[in-house]
């Protein structure tokens, strides 16, 4: 409907003023009407009138109340120029009927985020990059699209070779069989604990570094020669396997659910071959290395294979891409990662783009920031003052217990989620766990109870599917308050942006709560027309919610 209102406008200033304008609708403050334009005030300098006059001739335009007469109720001038709408009734509930756009319809598009290296422990980033990376696919594969989500992590590596030089060195040499003695409930931090002291020994131990890189071209040749035998290699694929394992319990806790796992050494040498490739054209040696010297184009310098000849990360995210269009034959692929990966992913997609245009220009790279608790500083996995993303559950587990006295995980996992997703992404995350199980104020458990509350109401009388006629005020607020879901959708999808829905469910809430406040529902003259609302608003409540991949309860 909005783009009819749009449509009537643009037709009436072609016919007054014969100019080819492009109007742009918004929401005012509820007391201005439902929408709002400042069209006149673009047509003034052309027309040479003053905005407000151009204003009142558009509200008095006969094409213009011909075109709305079905729609509009009021047509009205206020302050400089802006001209304001507002619908009827029947306009407004068809407005609110309404269902989100599906521009990526028939189309394919591949999201990968979360991208955790084994060997290492899952940290509070990797919690976060999931929980934006899936609201954003339920966005995409809302507005119609085909959504492969996919996960990528470095099975190869120096921090690969750190790692197994730690075990190494406990074991006493390469004795898989004292792999036994590891508990199976301490798997992962066993190796997180390894490490951590083998990144320790990298900066600080001659000797160790140069095992270290040796072990990294160990690690490679394994998956040249498809060792799977010899004692390295036995210490070497379980520990991978341990790491997997992990990340499948942990996804399974948060309810990610990932298609295809791409490890760094499955694409290592189809990166590496497409490097060399393009040596020449794109990509140059210096120094016995391969880089691409991205000052060009305004960026930096990269290594892309090293003087040993191993491909850097540059060059296995090159063969990632190429093999995840291979696999897809995407339309829109969409990377998330951690902002310091910005100038990283400007060079490799600036690369790709001398050989293969079509791929980049398909890609979109979203960046967040760092998670940190509420007083707290940046942490490193490299330190090993890491805050894991378990370490973000259980105290948001231990929060909610505080205030409720239950043990609710789904509560616990809407807290997590709508905390992180409620900030605009791009910026750091002070996560307070308090706050976020609070069933007070801008919260996941407050928009959960909000859902149960009304579900709780719906329970106690049947709604008839009858018209809703003559809305009194505060029906009228809450329905148009309903009517803007859509909007909100297409512009969280548009802008790839989860916020916009936490924002505008958080709102609608409150319009909920004063309408219910000031209104009786069940056992007014009015609670046919008033249930149906309520079921309206339940209903975005839920879909609101599973956007973001919180569960909508029907008690709490």
């Amino acid at each position: 409907m909005k783009q009819e209102l749009e449509a009537a406008l643009q037709a009436a200033c072609k016919d007054l003023f014969d100019t080819d304008v492009q109007v742009d609708l918004t929401r005012p403050d509820e007391q201005f009407g439902d929408f709002a334009t400042n069209v006149a005030l673009q047509l003034a300098k052309q027309v040479g009138k003053n905005p407000r006059e151009v204003a009142e001739q558009l509200a008095a335009s006969d094409t213009l109340m011909h075109a709305l007469s079905d729609k509009v109720s009021a047509v009205s001038v206020a302050g400089p120029g802006f001209l304001n709408l507002t619908l009827n009734d029947a306009a407004l509930l068809k407005l609110a009927n309404e269902k989100p756009g599906r521009p990526y319809s028939g189309k394919t598009i591949v999201t990968e985020y979360s991208d955790p290296n084994p060997f290492k422990v899952l940290h509070a980033g990797h919690l976060y990059t999931s929980v934006v990376g899936d609201a954003i696919s339920n966005l995409l594969e809302n507005a119609g699209g085909q959504v492969h989500r996919v996960n990528f992590g470095g099975d190869v590596g120096r921090h690969v070779g750190q790692t197994m030089w730690a075990i190494l060195e406990e074991f006493g040499g390469e004795h898989p069989e004292k792999l036994a003695q590891v508990p199976v409930d301490g798997r992962a931090e066993w190796m997180a604990q390894k490490y951590i002291a083998g990144t320790a020994a990298f900066e600080d131990n001659e000797d160790a570094k140069a095992k270290i890189i040796e072990l990294n071209k160990h690690v490679y040749q394994l998956h040249t020669n498809n060792d799977h035998d010899s004692p390295f290699a036995q210490i070497y694929w379980t520990c991978r396997q341990w790491s997997y394992d992990y990340f499948d319990q942990f996804y399974a806790r948060i309810g990610t659910k990932f298609e295809k796992y791409y490890p760094e050494s499955e694409v290592s040498d189809l990166g590496l071959k497409t490097v060399q490739e393009h040596i020449g054209p794109v990509f140059e040696e210096s120094e016995g290395a391969v880089i691409f010297a991205g000052e060009k184009f305004g960026l930096h310098t990269r290594v892309f294979i090293n003087q040993q000849g191993l491909p850097m990360y540059e060059a296995k995210d090159v063969g990632l891409v190429m093999q995840k269009y291979e696999d897809y034959h995407f339309d829109k692929s969409v990377v998330i990662t951690g902002n310091e990966q910005e100038q990283y992913m400007a060079v490799v997609l600036k690369a790709i783009e001398q050989f293969a245009p079509e791929l980049t220009h398909a890609t979109s790279h979203l960046t967040h920031g760092i998670v940190k608790l509420a007083g707290g500083v940046k942490m490193s996995s490299r330190k090993g003052n890491i805050l894991r993303a378990v370490d973000v559950l259980d105290i948001a587990a231990e929060a909610n217990k505080e205030a409720t006295g239950r043990d609710d995980e789904q509560v616990v996992l809407g807290a997590v989620k709508y905390a992180f997703l409620k900030n605009r992404t791009g910026g750091d995350i002070i996560y307070d766990p308090k706050e976020s199980v609070s069933l007070e104020g801008n919260s996941g458990p407050y928009l959960m109870y909000a859902h149960a509350r009304a579900r709780s109401i719906l329970k106690k009388a049947k709604v008839a599917e009858q018209l809703i006629e003559n809305l009194e005020a505060d029906e009228r607020s809450l329905l148009r308050k309903i009517s803007e879901y859509t909007e909100v959708v297409d512009h969280a999808t548009n802008e790839l942006m989860p916020h916009y829905i936490c924002t505008y469910l958080y709102e609608l809430a409150q319009v909920f709560n004063r309408f219910y406040e000031h209104n009786h529902v069940i056992g007014d003259v009015r609670q046919n027309a008033r249930l149906q609302l309520v079921q309206r608003y339940a209903s975005v409540l839920q879909s609101g919610l599973g956007l973001l991949g919180i569960t909508a309860p029907e008690q709490m």
